[in-house]
């Protein structure tokens, strides 16, 4: 397919949106991709990506090997969704420290209405099916029970996130940034980005060789299961997909308690920069929560992140009838 520079440009902008949707919690970079007509050649060229480049670039050059993984276009989507990323995750981490009730009520509304555009797809409803979103459903509840196997700081445990977290981009549906959420990572990825830039800019070469690690770890843990994942969801997704959107919405039903706006914390620990976070808590009733509750301005929030999904849904449906 010969691509003209304004074609790049246009995929570019294409991975900045699924930038911003794998940094919000709720939105999947997979349906962004979906959405925008480039989900099928984005899974097809990660799949060209293995070792098998090398032995063309050894025999027929760089050119050729850059061509038969189609690398301009992973090159101008990925530089997006970096660029996205690293502008956004500032953003993210103030509402995070100054407006978490309302920055959870956003990100809830964006979860409830994903749910029901994934159910929506389901055709053929079964037992199986039921038994399966029932399933996962008490799974994924349980998880956001659970209090993390290690410190969202550890090396392994970064590495670990990085490989789970990566399925946002192999399957429409789930964020990366919402199964981060789910393993108690978000914010260390979040702090993590910011602190890569920040140090960078400001000279600090600790804290950008701290940041740098934690994003390496990541990183590695992402191309793993890029790997890993990208065949066996992809044929999930082609062979099973009432199975796979059943199994979907489980996950996120069930996860609805991670995002719940209201919370009391019942665990803290110290984090690498010294500071007191959140390591456990749990879902409350507005009305006994320590604080003002923001009820109007959560409730409009909720709606906003749900409208933002329905206005996607509506852009696809017309993208699938051009």
């Amino acid at each position: 397919m010969h691509r003209r520079f304004f074609d790049y440009l246009i995929i570019a902008f294409k991975g900045i949106a699924m930038g911003a949707a794998d940094v919000v919690p709720g939105v999947s970079g997979g349906t962004i991709a979906f959405i925008s007509g480039i989900y099928e050649e984005l899974i097809e060229s990660i799949d060209k990506v293995n070792l098998g480049v090398f032995k063309v670039w050894r025999r027929k050059g760089f050119k050729t090997a850059w061509k038969s993984i189609n690398g301009t276009f992973l090159l101008a989507l990925f530089s997006g969704v970096a660029i996205s990323i690293l502008s956004l995750a500032k953003l993210i981490k103030w509402l995070l420290h100054n407006e978490p009730i309302l920055l959870w009520s956003f990100f809830f509304g964006l979860v409830l209405a994903s749910i029901l555009y994934i159910a929506k797809q389901i055709k053929g409803w079964s037992a199986k099916l039921i038994v399966a979103i029932v399933v996962t459903s008490g799974l994924s509840y349980y998880i956001t029970l659970a209090e993390p196997f290690a410190s969202p700081d550890s090396p392994f445990y970064l590495l670990f996130c990085g490989f789970i977290a990566i399925i946002a981009m192999i399957l429409p549906g789930v964020s990366g940034a919402f199964i981060l959420l789910i393993l108690g990572a978000y914010q260390t990825a979040i702090d993590t980005i910011n602190n890569l830039r920040d140090g960078l800019f400001n000279g600090d070469m600790e804290l950008f060789k701290d940041a740098l690690l934690k994003f390496v770890l990541l990183a590695v843990g992402a191309l793993v299961g890029l790997k890993v994942f990208s065949k066996t969801l992809n044929w999930m997704f082609k062979h099973q997909k009432n199975l796979t959107l059943a199994i979907l919405t489980g996950f996120m039903i069930g996860s609805l308690n991670k995002i719940w706006p209201w919370k009391e914390v019942l665990k803290t620990r110290m984090n690498s920069e010294g500071k007191e976070v959140t390591l456990l808590d749990k879902s409350i009733l507005p009305s006994s929560y320590d604080g003002d509750n923001q009820m109007l301005l959560a409730l409009i929030f909720i709606i906003i992140g749900f409208v933002t999904i329905l206005i996607l849904e509506r852009l696809g449906n017309r993208k699938n009838k051009a």
